[in-house]
């Protein structure tokens, strides 16, 4: 008898639990698959990188063809849905060449695979050396039920033009979006209506958050969405969707601290081995020559400051926290000039300006902030410093403190995640205002975020990066088995909003992260 994953709801008594955190495994042959009260004829997903199904750093073939929408659509045949249509990439390379009026643009995003282990952490790569995927001179043929554009915020799917080519060079443009727009003055929410969808899944905001995050809180890179400006785009493309008359399912967004894109990095990675790049007697060397020059002497003027818990001695035999700027911290800039000119240290008073500038704002990392995984590349890099400065003072996040968009800061981590909390509050009220389907997606991330992850038919999943088997190598993105996790919860909302009973897929068939 062949058995499949079903809706809890549907047949909630024939089901028994394995563990709190498990789906369920139950033969089914006696129970008759509908669309209850809906209609899955025309479904259209509406989303960002998410929904188009990118993972591992870039949008390529494989990973389009496992997209939790793809996955869905699947499940709605049995019960006449028609088929899913995918703007897909013309590879598994990732990125982009594009053919503009300004000559050529390259979109760089190449997947990443693993290379090696390397002290027990795996040493990521690039695959075919960064090189784009095929040259993209046309627009590609729709329509498209998978309208998930890469990089977009709620603001985007609302923009005309957000498919001109024209637009790609100053950015009111997206180029995953030009590949298969309808026309170039269109809209993303244009294009989901001119199909007429009978049924849609939205999956939205994420970006509006997430990208500030990942760019250390850093406005100069990427901007938080104020809450009010988030409320008022979202409920219009709400009202835009409602017109017309499709039922669907929307979802909210997780926060920041369930991605292992934010929370895989330790603050303290500063060992002798790594200082020394695996000879402990050069790292030993390294610390001693960091202490006398710039640990010692900072430690010295910041405890006669009264600021003494900002920076310590570095340590041979434990791992050491990241130096960092912090810009919530009262400058010292002046002070520590001033301690260093009254020293009588030739050497400090030859560095006066220079310490009280550079280190005015800075203190180790601690727990409670978290380390985009990106920066991870740039730790020990060196830093232009001015001249008669020693280079050795200019290994970033060593001696050098790591500017803001290399870090999150507790205030920061609070200011971002207040506002995916307002998003939510958002999403919510309009599910509910519309009577659509709601999946609390930031709920089950926090579940995968926790020790315990969620099971399938006794494989485990967690946010852990790597060994976590939900989450591909750029740490936003899911594999997808992960996609699988959440396209189930999507399922498990429609059927207990239009009274379905879609089978639920079994995310142990989808793929993982592959291994050397």
């Amino acid at each position: 008898m062949k058995k499949i994953i079903i809706s809890t709801l549907a047949v909630s008594a024939l089901l028994f639990t394995t563990s709190c955190n498990n789906d369920f495994d139950t033969d089914v042959k006696d129970i008759q698959v509908s669309n209850g009260q809906a209609d899955f004829t025309r479904y259209v997903a509406l989303g960002n990188s998410l929904t188009s199904g990118y993972r591992d750093g870039a949008l390529y073939i494989d990973g389009q063809n496992e997209s939790y929408p793809s996955m869905i659509a699947q499940q709605m045949k049995l019960v006449g849905g028609g088929d899913f249509k995918q703007p897909l990439m013309a590879d598994n390379n990732g990125g982009l060449l594009m053919a503009t009026p300004l000559g050529t643009i390259q979109i760089a995003y190449t997947k990443l695979f693993i290379n090696a282990f390397v002290d027990g952490a795996p040493d990521l790569k690039y695959a075919n050396d960064n090189k784009a995927t095929t040259l993209t001179n046309t627009v590609l043929t729709g329509p498209f039920n998978n309208l998930g554009v890469p990089g977009a915020k709620v603001a985007h799917l609302l923009a005309p033009g957000y498919g001109n080519i024209q637009g790609v060079a100053a950015k009111t443009a997206n180029p995953y979006f030009v590949r298969f727009a309808t026309e170039p003055n269109t809209s993303v929410i244009a294009d989901f209506k001119k199909q007429n969808p009978t049924f849609f899944s939205l999956w939205i905001g994420n970006n509006d958050a997430l990208l500030y995050a990942l760019a250390g809180a850093d406005s100069s890179v990427e901007t938080l969405t104020p809450p009010a400006q988030f409320t008022q785009y979202y409920n219009i493309l709400i009202n835009e969707i409602a017109g017309t008359n499709a039922k669907g399912v929307i979802a909210n967004i997780p926060n920041i601290t369930s991605v292992p894109a934010l929370t895989t990095i330790p603050t303290n990675p500063l060992t002798a081995a790594v200082l020394g790049k695996g000879n402990v007697a050069v790292g030993e060397a390294t610390i001693d020559n960091l202490n006398a020059n710039l640990y010692g002497p900072l430690s010295q003027i910041l405890t006669a400051l009264g600021a003494g818990d900002r920076i310590k001695p570095l340590s041979k035999t434990a791992a050491n926290p990241l130096l960092i700027k912090d810009e919530h911290l009262t400058p010292l800039n002046d002070k520590i000039t001033a301690a260093a000119m009254a020293s009588g240290n030739p050497t400090l008073m030859a560095l006066a300006v220079y310490l009280g500038a550079t280190y005015g704002q800075a203190r180790q990392a601690k727990a409670g902030d978290l380390v985009p995984l990106t920066t991870k590349a740039e730790i020990g890099t060196l830093e232009t410093l001015p001249p008669g400065v020693p280079a050795s003072l200019g290994a970033r996040g060593v001696a050098y403190p790591f500017a803001d968009r290399y870090i999150l800061t507790p205030n920061e981590i609070t200011e971002i995640n207040t506002a995916v909390d307002a998003y939510n509050v958002t999403i919510k009220a309009a599910a509910t205002s519309k009577g659509y389907a709601f999946v609390d997606a930031n709920a089950r991330l926090k579940e995968l975020a926790s020790q315990s992850g969620i099971s399938y038919d006794g494989v485990k999943y967690t946010a852990s990066f790597v060994s976590g088997g939900a989450f591909s190598l750029d740490g936003v993105h899911l594999t997808g088995r992960g996609y699988a996790v959440i396209a189930n919860e999507f399922i498990k909302a429609i059927n207990a909003t239009y009274k379905s009973t879609l089978p639920q897929v079994n995310a142990n068939s989808y793929s993982g992260i592959k291994l050397p």
